[in-house]
């Protein structure tokens, strides 16, 4: 049977709860792209997620004896909130199964809201089949966080409050992917009120199951995602959110990281609020998609989804976010080893202002230098590679290098000849106890690990860069090592970062 989601969603139960977000104009980054835009306060709700909607809406359908009997969910994040406080409001019991890997302030904060929490297994989906083994011998009712009709009805609510606010013309609507339960509800309304109006989601680079799902006409399951965006972090989209998406989605945007830092700190400047990085990724989007398609004068609408943000993370966005927005460009560059290079360097970047410079002796000859400069635009970082190289500097070109914006920063400092068959990889360790001590064990091997670089940015993940020294008849076994590690990876023993500053 199919589904009447416009009446639906207009008769969702929603505002016991949830409240009407405003609309908001965002004057800045409005002049900056020449186009109107305005975002939804997803973020000033409750929970500071839009997560409550689909939440409340799913549980305040069921019939009284389901209810009384209580909910269960999976999450680590926005929807355990969302459920915690639907729960509260509806006085029935709540357990959230919660990744033992979830940092303590939003455990906490479900906890506050009076529901049971139960820690189990490293990520979601351990977390998620718990959840159903408890939902049977419990015997209460799993409240998906994006795959059943009622929740995503209750995310749609979003769209109809766009559409009676803004009565006038829109280019197109921006939604944040995760298991895509609100950009199905958004598409669904729209499509079924204002046809004309486009609705675009949004993923994160290593996380677009919904962008590889439209490809090949059906839902696709990742081997691995990027913990970055962690509220949108889903391998797999749903049933119910994949078949609305391609019945009513117009496109998909796919940004990285950098560009959720920039966003966030778009929305910073205009409102002084800070988006998570999921919160983030509509707005993210809407400015690669005005750029993609040359907009000008058009009123484009992004959801800002969410502010669960941990204040750790700030370190590592306002480092990335100049990067992201192409304000600031990350070079390596070749000067000679002599008296006033340095000096003859800087006269040639002329009022350009240095962000950064990391520099060690190495050469008698030359020297590397790793130096941030501020730029206006993206085609000036090409003007100034090109005008210090025709000075007879070689330089090279590092802002979209991730091993040379996560890791070498902070480590120029000399080659060291004597790591013999040093191979380098990058890796994600789980941001637990026991990650590292897991990696040596896994190893087993008596290879000399000759670079160490991890640095803490407050996720649920680890960012490592790690040397070891593997003799070449042992890459087999050393396949076999990265294999049963299981933590994601990525080999930059051939980065040229790596070469010019450490190999």
């Amino acid at each position: 049977m199919t589904i009447d989601y416009k009446h639906k969603i207009e008769h969702s139960q929603v505002y016991d709860v949830a409240k009407k977000t405003p609309l908001e104009f965002q004057p800045n980054l409005s002049a900056r792209i020449h186009n109107r835009v305005l975002l939804k306060r997803e973020d000033m709700q409750p929970v500071f997620s839009f997560k409550l909607r689909g939440a409340y809406n799913k549980m305040a359908s069921l019939a009284s004896d389901v209810l009384k009997r209580g909910v269960i969910a999976a999450s680590a994040g926005n929807h355990a909130q969302g459920v915690a406080l639907a729960a509260k409001k509806l006085k029935c019991r709540a357990i959230i199964v919660m990744p033992t890997t979830t940092p303590a302030i939003k455990v906490n904060a479900v906890k506050a809201r009076g529901a049971e929490v139960v820690l189990f297994g490293d990520s979601y989906s351990d977390a998620y089949v718990k959840a159903l083994e408890l939902e049977k011998s419990e015997q209460l009712t799993f409240v998906h966080p994006y795959d059943d009709p009622e929740v995503i009805a209750g995310q749609g609510t979003i769209a109809m409050e766009i559409l009676n606010a803004h009565p006038e013309p829109i280019e197109a609507i921006f939604c944040c992917v995760g298991g895509g339960g609100l950009l199905a509800g958004i598409a669904a309304y729209v499509k079924a009120v204002r046809p004309e109006i486009k609705v675009i989601g949004v993923e994160a680079k290593d996380a677009e199951a919904m962008t590889e799902s439209f490809k090949q006409g059906k839902r696709v399951m990742l081997e691995q995602v990027g913990l970055f965006a962690d509220g949108a972090a889903v391998k797999q989209v749903g049933e119910h959110t994949f078949a609305l998406a391609q019945q009513f989605v117009d496109e998909m945007i796919v940004v990285d990281n950098d560009a959720i830092c920039a966003a966030i700190k778009d929305v910073f400047e205009d409102t002084r609020s800070i988006l998570e990085p999921a919160g983030a990724l509509a707005t993210a989007g809407l400015k690669e998609y005005a750029k993609r398609h040359g907009l000008t004068d058009k009123t484009l609408i992004g959801i800002a989804s969410g502010a669960n943000m941990n204040f750790d993370r700030l370190r590592f966005i306002a480092e990335r976010a100049e990067v992201g927005e192409k304000r600031e460009a990350v070079l390596a560059v070749t000067i000679p080893e002599q008296a006033g290079a340095f000096k003859a360097f800087c006269r040639l970047l002329g009022e350009r202002n240095i962000t950064e410079f990391n520099y060690r002796y190495s050469d008698p000859k030359f020297a590397h230098i790793f130096v941030g400069v501020a730029i206006a635009d993206p085609a000036e970082s090409a003007k100034l590679v090109s005008d210090l190289q025709a000075q007879g500097l070689p330089t090279l070109d590092l802002s979209d290098n991730e091993v040379a914006k996560l890791h070498l920063r902070h480590l120029v400092g000399g080659h060291a000849p004597q790591a013999k068959n040093e191979v380098v990889f990058r890796f994600e360790f789980p941001e637990k106890p026991g990650a590292l001590m897991k990696f040596l064990d896994t190893m087993g091997h008596d290879w000399n690990i000759s670079l160490f670089h991890y640095r803490n940015h407050g996720a649920d993940f680890g960012r490592v860069l790690v040397g070891m020294q593997v003799p070449p008849n042992d890459m087999k076994a050393f396949s076999a090592f990265l294999d049963n590690l299981g933590y994601p990876h990525w080999d930059e023993t051939h980065n040229p970062a790596y070469k010019l500053f450490l190999a």
